[in-house]
């Protein structure tokens, strides 16, 4: 072997020693902030609800804490009472029982088991023994019945957790932006984006727009695909061409699969399939990671019409026949309409034997009924993909 390729090699070892040592330190530092939190929310929270403290004296608290240690940062009277949501949300019954109905715990386990140092998750989440926090009245230490800290909140920084118990009304939306911010390895300001965009809504709808062919084919890919796309970032203006929708896809391309999620990776644009003695074009071909397939997106910026599928179809059967790879699964098509009326979205695709579906630019909420419906079919895919 080259001295040169074998010294890189080893250049990348030790590159990966410090690499991992380095996410086992933020690991810890971020268990370590919860559980902080959940003490400190706990401690709070018994002091609200016997009426001891007021809402003054959480701000005299941030106050003091401030006054004792002026580099002490995160404790602003804010965050006190985001600390006391953090410990009421994950300690009641209405979690407690529905993390048991979504085996969230098997969840947690298999997901966490995926990491590299594994062992850290579980070793530095110390848990809240019973009567552990104590307070002081009269002179005496006053033992405070409190709940453990579940495992599950180690997926995610305190930061995202704050963010998400502020802007989510349900605790089945605050349980899947926990487990979706592990999955796609979410920052605050990805994060934010996904709230903003209500990924949850998107990803966890009835699915009218997968075609029959795609959910007989990837019956695990309902909760990988959304069915809005949101492109605010483009700056686009109300009538625009398809050639402006696509550049300004290229240049914020970053911003774009982070819409779509993480998994995709982008392959290239107006990819050519040579059929016969004509060549046509791709408006975008991506590659699945998930999936292990390709993905080709055809842009429509008018709304949706039965006869775009006999184009995408077209260049479906192109991929699969001249493109697609043996160790690589069937190609999928997506449609990305500026709107569609979701009856002629239905029958276009109920019939339609190729892997397709029908994207929106506009978002469409789901109702309220099927949130928990939708939060138990995500978490039984996660629970399906890890037994894998």
């Amino acid at each position: 072997m080259d001295t040169n390729k074998l010294a890189i090699q080893e250049f990348q070892q030790v590159h990966e020693l410090i690499s991992l040592r380095r996410s086992r330190a933020l690991q810890a530092v971020n268990n370590e902030n919860l559980q902080s939190a959940w003490e400190v929310g706990a401690y709070v929270s018994a002091r609200l609800k016997n009426a001891a403290w007021g809402s003054k004296t959480v701000m005299q608290l941030s106050e003091y804490l401030r006054s004792q240690d002026p580099t002490l940062r995160g404790y602003s009277r804010r965050n006190i009472y985001n600390m006391v949501s953090l410990y009421e949300t994950y300690s009641s019954m209405e979690f407690l029982e529905l993390s048991e109905k979504l085996k969230l715990k098997q969840i947690v386990q298999s997901e966490t088991a995926q990491i590299e140092d594994a062992e850290i998750v579980q070793a530095v989440t110390a848990q809240i023994e019973s009567s552990e926090i104590v307070q002081i009245e009269s002179g005496q230490f006053v033992q405070i019945e409190s709940a453990q800290i579940p495992n599950f909140l180690n997926l995610t920084t305190l930061s995202n957790h704050f963010e998400i118990i502020n802007t989510c009304k349900t605790i089945e939306e605050r349980i899947f932006y926990v487990l979706y911010c592990f999955k796609e390895r979410l920052n605050i300001k990805e994060l934010r984006r996904c709230l903003k965009n209500h990924t949850f809504a998107s990803l966890m709808g009835d699915k009218h727009n997968l075609s029959k062919g795609l959910k007989e084919i990837y019956p695990q890919a309902a909760p990988m695909l959304k069915d809005t796309i949101f492109v605010d970032f483009l700056g686009l203006p109300q009538k625009h061409s398809e050639r402006r929708l696509q550049i300004g896809i290229l240049d914020n391309m970053k911003e774009f699969v982070l819409e779509l999620v993480k998994d995709f990776l982008f392959y290239d644009k107006e990819y050519p399939l040579q059929v016969g003695n004509s060549t046509f074009k791709v408006d975008l071909l991506f590659f699945h990671r998930g999936l292990q397939c390709l993905v080709a997106i055809e842009l429509k910026t008018s709304k949706f019409k039965p006869e775009y599928m006999g184009q995408l179809e077209f260049y479906l059967e192109a991929l699969d026949r001249d493109v697609r790879r043996s160790n690589e699964n069937p190609s999928i098509g997506i449609l990305l309409c500026q709107e569609a009326d979701h009856s002629v979205v239905e029958y276009a695709m109920s019939r339609s034997l190729s892997p397709t579906m029908i994207a929106e630019y506009e978002r469409q909420l789901i109702p309220k009924d099927v949130l928990q419906r939708s939060l138990n079919e995500f978490c039984s895919f996660l629970t399906a993909k890890n037994k894998q």
